[in-house]
């Protein structure tokens, strides 16, 4: 035992001096294959039928991975510096944006969320994700003493992330919309402020969801139909029903990788949205408990490097890094959730593993900026 104890400390001594964090790349490359494998597992049927390619999503993907790590690759060179001076105009582009895609943006399953760009629909809510991460950490570094002792610093925010607010929900997009007021509360909570400030960031947006949810009978019944999927399974509560059937299929250990029933055109956005679902199903309850524990461990590893930023007084970094963990690790919660039959659905992907390109793509660009500030972090580095 003392030599193991030993072991890991020299372990730990060591890893302090490795340029990166080797094991944060470890977690997001698994993670990535991982994706990569049950979008070609669960694509098959759906790619063959609309495309006569059964690898056709996978192939998609493969881009739109390889584009990701080729801008991560750029992006990790930029310093903190240049992402603070443009966290401003980043959250006015992400704006913009929102508006563009009510105007010009493609209508799918009911919902305006996608600009067509010929190589992929960009989803800008994905964007508006990393906008905000950094306009919030570049405001609370330099707002953090105001934003502690004051209602005044917080009120200054209503504004621009009201306006944000509004502009998503009439996409609507309420998944991405939650996911962004719980970004916001947590790193106003990790910058200092007071929890009295979560009522003011988050019950507006709360009191404004449920209105429109409540004065729509087609959102109240998608967003209730999960207490009860079964008293309407062939209608509402189909996707739901097949899901949950997916799930209990896979049992301790799952059906066999590639061996889904539920693929076969039974579950709609067995790609996307349900990912997850045929993932249980293919690999079981003891696969599902490894996906927890690596996105448990990602969000670690993020801490970790927001821990030791703020503790080197680079605050910048250190809460970028903080609102990224938080990101995916909300994100991959409440995916798990709807498949489950926990949460109504929200149209949120599983962070790095379901289809989608504008999602891999922010996701790792946004990483990159994770990895620069724990490079800057063991360099001891000034943000600016």
């Amino acid at each position: 035992m003392r030599l193991l104890n030993q072991s890991f400390k020299d372990w730990q001594v060591s890893s302090k001096q490795w340029p990166v964090d080797y094991l944060l790349l470890a977690g997001l490359v698994a993670l990535m294959v991982m994706g990569l494998t049950m979008v070609a597992s669960s694509s098959v049927a759906i790619g063959e039928k609309r495309f006569d390619d059964p690898l056709h999503y996978l192939w998609r993907q493969l881009f739109s991975l390889g584009l990701g790590v080729l801008a991560a690759i750029i992006f990790v060179q930029f310093p903190l510096a240049f992402w603070r001076k443009r966290r401003g105009f980043l959250f006015l582009l992400g704006l913009g944006l929102l508006l563009l895609v009510l105007i010009f943006g493609r209508e799918i399953n009911g919902s305006q969320r996608w600009l067509p760009l010929g190589v992929m629909n960009f989803q800008v809510s994905e964007f508006m994700k990393m906008a905000v991460v950094l306009f919030m950490a570049g405001y609370l570094d330099r707002h953090g003493h105001a934003v502690r002792e004051s209602y005044e610093a917080v009120f200054r925010l209503a504004l621009p992330f009201g306006v944000m607010a509004l502009l998503l929900l009439m996409e609507p997009d309420f998944g991405s919309t939650f996911v962004i007021a719980v970004i916001l509360t947590g790193m106003l909570l990790i910058a200092g402020a007071p929890w009295r400030f979560f009522v003011i960031t988050v019950l507006p947006i709360a009191l404004l969801l449920i209105t429109m949810v409540i004065t729509s009978p087609y959102r109240l019944a998608r967003v209730t139909n999960f207490l009860d999927p079964w008293s309407d399974p062939f209608g509402q509560g189909y996707q739901l029903t097949q899901a949950l059937i997916a799930s209990g299929r896979g049992e301790w250990l799952g059906v066999g990788l590639g061996e889904s029933v539920q693929k076969l055109l039974y579950l709609p956005d067995a790609h996307t949205d349900f990912l997850f679902s045929i993932y249980a199903e293919e690999l079981g309850l003891m696969g599902v408990i490894a996906l927890v524990l690596l996105y448990a461990f990602i969000l670690w590893r993020c801490f970790r490097i927001g821990r030791k930023s703020l503790e080197q007084q680079q605050v910048f970094g250190g809460l970028i890094a903080y609102g990224v963990g938080i990101w995916i690790a909300l994100q991959a919660v409440i995916n798990m959730g709807v498949n489950l039959g926990l949460f109504p659905t929200k149209g949120l992907t599983l962070p790095l593993m379901s289809y989608g390109g504008s999602s891999v793509l922010m996701l790792l660009i946004t990483l990159a900026i994770v990895i620069r500030v724990d490079i800057d972090s063991r360099q001891q580095i000034p943000s600016e």
